[in-house]
């Protein structure tokens, strides 16, 4: 080989080889810009600080700061404006002796609905046998006339229809003259004797079946006849109850003789009845407290007032009256054993008949006790209030009309 030759073929070859170095460096210049995907800062969004922004909405803390001053200063006027026109209306009302039936028919319409629709049930085209006596009389127990006075109408109803197809209204017209019959012996008023000075009423029960408003009630009657009354707050036990009556003291216009709560009962009655003697007061009406549970304690706070009363009047009180809430129904039965047991129970009032299906158990107690019944209660006023009319009661009862 040729040294020409031998220079050609090298210079070929470095040719080649410098072309091939220069081929790599551009291959290598052209993917070297391949690795610089720079987004990747851009990727880093800095938005978290954009959530700053609820700040401002949550800062609206400045709303509650005018809201809350208005109400306090109208909220003191209210009670001023609204206690002393209602309780007055309900005393001054005048006693509206035509629509004491209806306002005794509505307020025992609980009572005479469930009886009256029993009997329609019973009794539509329906004879007076055997079974259909024995499905009235379950009816009359369900309705607190109690076992013994529902066997007694039953039998009686028995003797003058026995078989004979009545209608419902017949059964009702026979079941009030019944009821009546049993009622009519105890519907006694409570009789003032003005030859005592004063009359004194023991006013009885257990705490909430009226006991410190009925005693409000009688002494706005008593007033309004024109007799004076005087009142002793002897449930010491209870602030409110000497409240409570203090208040009736002052709508009647009666003097009131209170002591602090926890005071001796019986040295307050004493008290009372001097005081009432030295005014010459007709009238004399002393609270007491109901504390049933406690049986023992009751009994022996009772028997000392009773004692203490006597060693100024002999006979005093002249009345023991024993207020009983209608709506306790059969239990009313357990606290005139109670009561009698305490005191000498000298009469009866049934209070809240207007609030209760269970009016019937007045029939009950008049069969089983024989007590007077002085007065009914059937609504928060003090025209109702009534003495109890034995006619009227068991007409309404049973849902009839006048």
């Amino acid at each position: 080989m040729t040294e020409g030759e031998d220079n050609g073929g090298e210079a070929r070859r470095k040719g080649w080889l410098g072309r091939l170095f220069r081929r790599g460096d551009e291959t290598e210049t052209q993917q070297t810009p391949r690795p610089t995907p720079e987004p990747e800062p851009e990727i880093e969004p800095e938005p978290p600080p954009t959530i700053e922004p609820p700040e401002p909405d949550i800062q609206p803390e400045e709303i509650p700061e005018i809201v809350p001053e208005e109400p306090p200063e109208y909220a003191p006027e209210t009670p001023p404006e609204i206690e002393p026109p209602q309780i007055p209306e309900a005393v001054a009302k005048p006693l509206d002796n035509r629509g004491w039936f209806a306002r005794l028919r509505s307020g025992l319409s609980r009572s005479s609905n469930r009886l009256t629709q029993g009997i329609a049930d019973l009794f539509t085209k329906r004879r007076l046998d055997d079974e259909a006596l024995e499905e009235l009389e379950e009816l009359l127990i369900t309705a607190d006339l109690g076992v013994a006075t529902a066997g007694r109408v039953v039998k009686r109803l028995a003797r003058s229809r026995f078989n004979q197809e009545v209608s419902p209204d017949e059964i009702k017209a026979a079941l009030a003259d019944e009821i009546a019959e049993v009622l009519e012996p105890v519907a006694q008023p409570l009789d003032i004797d003005p030859a005592r000075k004063p009359h004194v009423v023991l006013v009885v029960g257990v705490n909430g079946s009226g006991k410190t408003t009925t005693i409000g009630k009688l002494a706005k009657q008593f007033r309004d006849q024109g007799l004076s009354v005087s009142l002793a707050a002897g449930d010491t036990f209870r602030a409110a109850a000497v409240e409570q009556l203090k208040v009736w003291g002052e709508r009647t216009n009666c003097p009131v003789i209170a002591r602090d709560q926890g005071a001796d009962a019986a040295g307050l009655a004493f008290d009372a009845l001097r005081d009432a003697q030295r005014r010459g007061d007709d009238v004399l009406l002393i609270d007491t407290a109901g504390r049933l549970q406690n049986k023992e304690g009751l009994m022996a706070e009772l028997q000392k007032i009773l004692r203490v009363l006597r060693k100024q009047d002999a006979e005093a009180p002249h009345s023991v009256v024993l207020v009983l809430d209608a709506t306790v129904g059969q239990n009313a039965h357990s606290q005139v054993e109670a009561f009698k047991e305490m005191t000498e129970v000298s009469g009866l009032v049934v209070t809240k008949l207007d609030g209760t299906a269970r009016g019937g158990v007045l029939v009950a107690l008049a069969d089983r006790f024989h007590l007077p019944v002085h007065a009914i209660g059937i609504g928060e006023g003090v025209e109702d209030l009534r003495p109890f009319e034995a006619a009227a009661f068991a007409r309404s009862l049973v849902g009839q009309r006048q």
